[in-house]
């Protein structure tokens, strides 16, 4: 995979199978590291929970949003391929 993507080569990655579970896994372990980082430096940790959990609730938010505009771009998309396939078959 090229370090540099041109502006023609738009295809988004691929979606995980699992991107829900994986998103929430991913910013909860984030969330953890920011209050333990304030832990350990000696931040004031309420307040540093409190800016992780609503970093949480956000980024998963937008996330999921995502995620399910993709998903239900693809479902369009295989829709309309298969309709599309079926009216070439059918006026052959």
């Amino acid at each position: 995979m090229p370090l540099i993507r041109r502006a023609g080569n738009r295809t988004p990655p691929p979606i995980p199978k699992h991107p829900y579970r994986d998103t929430a896994v991913i910013y909860g372990v984030m969330a953890s590291v920011l209050v333990a980082a304030a832990a350990l430096t000696g931040a004031d940790v309420p307040r540093a929970a409190a800016v992780a959990v609503a970093f949480f609730v956000v980024a998963t938010a937008w996330s999921w949003w995502r995620f399910r505009e993709r998903i239900r771009e693809q479902a369009a998309r295989a829709a309309r391929d298969a309709s599309g396939s079926q009216v070439q078959e059918g006026g052959e």
